[in-house]
């Protein structure tokens, strides 16, 4: 995928100053944005700034990491802002470590435990900063005007994603998807010239970088069955809200079916017909 430019806004929050200091000159060093803060309120606060990566660190009193990374993952703006936590020495975990009875689902895209030099962590928010500023490329195809307008008008709002074309039918889908490269073909079932699972199917197998989510007012399981065997990696009815369709977007541009139950309906119709036969 491409990216963006700009090296990408990194928030660091730990209440060892020395250590946030050292993280902050090193990151700095390598033309990063870094803003360092010590507590959570502070960091509550800094979130505002929408930095593309969270560093979240130690802090007391015990469990206070703990709440932060609970808020963040709820939160409607930020829990897809990735996390890369740094746990406390052995000998201090019993007092500003993190917790993990609390009843919450520990969710982060890396983990390490202190003592750990900042150099060392450089090439792990290389690595995620990379992936999170990614722009996902977008065709949008559906043989009504409206629709397409609508859905490249949601699109634009989103930081993440660019909309390089449309088209009109399944061959221009095609065409179009040689030509653009996109990361993601939003996908009309019925339209003229060609539908969009034959459409789909051809894509799959010439342009396969380019991953196909299905949008359609037919939502019965034969069709979802018949769209998952033809290389689609999502399927989502029309009627569903921008976010669900954002959210579809990202997850089948970062190669993983959308919603996670079309993969587990088309597999066990398949084997069921398989049982049956």
């Amino acid at each position: 995928m491409g990216s963006k430019k700009g090296k990408g806004k990194i928030l660091i929050i730990d209440d060892e100053l020395d250590f946030l200091d050292a993280f902050r000159v090193t990151l700095e060093a390598k033309a990063y944005e870094v803003v360092t803060v010590s507590n959570k309120a502070e960091a509550e606060k800094m979130m505002e700034t929408e930095p593309n990566i969270v560093v979240l660190g130690t802090m007391s009193p015990d469990g206070e990491a703990s709440r932060l990374h609970q808020w963040l993952k709820e939160h409607p703006r930020y829990k897809d802002i990735p996390l890369l936590v740094i746990d406390a020495r052995d000998e201090e975990r019993p007092v500003k470590g993190w917790r993990m009875v609390d009843g919450v689902q520990f969710e982060a895209e890396d983990y390490v435990t202190k003592p750990i030099e900042p150099a060392a962590l450089v090439p792990r928010i290389q690595s995620l900063l990379e992936e999170a500023i990614r722009t996902i490329n977008v065709l949008v195809v559906d043989d009504h005007t409206m629709v397409r307008d609508g859905i490249c008008a949601a699109l634009t709002l989103q930081k993440d994603m660019d909309v390089v074309g449309d088209a009109v039918n399944g061959q221009d889908a095609i065409d179009k998807t040689r030509r653009l490269m996109p990361n993601v073909v939003v996908m009309d079932i019925v339209m003229p010239v060609m539908s969009g699972l034959e459409a789909t199917q051809r894509i799959a197998q010439e342009c396969p970088q380019a991953k196909v989510l299905i949008l359609t007012q037919y939502g019965e399981e034969e069709n979802m069955l018949v769209a998952k065997q033809v290389g689609a990696y999502g399927f989502i009815p029309k009627k569903t809200s921008s976010s669900e369709l954002v959210s579809g977007i990202r997850a089948v541009g970062g190669g993983r079916y959308f919603p996670p139950s079309f993969a587990y309906i088309s597999a066990h119709r398949k084997d069921s017909s398989k049982q049956g036969g």
